[in-house]
């Protein structure tokens, strides 16, 4: 019997010393789930915004590429105009 004391005494302490381990183990797979959470959304959030800011540059190239056509148009129309101008004008000398 006395010789099951030092083992039983053993057993106990390992017991302890395990659910301890199991508890520590258990609280910072917690914490770390929670930081793995934060993060995430951070990252979606920094995603979004990103994704905004293409959406609008697409936008924005869009409406460019409208004003050049535009500037191109009116460009033809004055010089022609001024084509017509320069005409008038030599007709008018002969």
């Amino acid at each position: 019997m006395e010789s099951l004391i030092p083992v039983t005494t053993a057993l106990i302490s390992g017991g302890f010393a395990a659910v301890a381990a199991i508890v520590v183990a258990a609280i910072q797979h917690k914490k770390t789930d929670a930081l793995l959470e934060y993060r995430l959304k951070e990252l979606e959030e920094k995603v979004d915004r990103h994704n905004n800011l293409i959406e609008r540059t697409y936008e924005l190239e869009k409406y460019s590429a409208v004003q050049q056509r535009e500037l191109k148009s009116v460009a033809h129309r004055v010089a022609d105009l001024e084509k017509k101008e320069c005409q008038n004008i030599v007709k008018n000398i002969v």
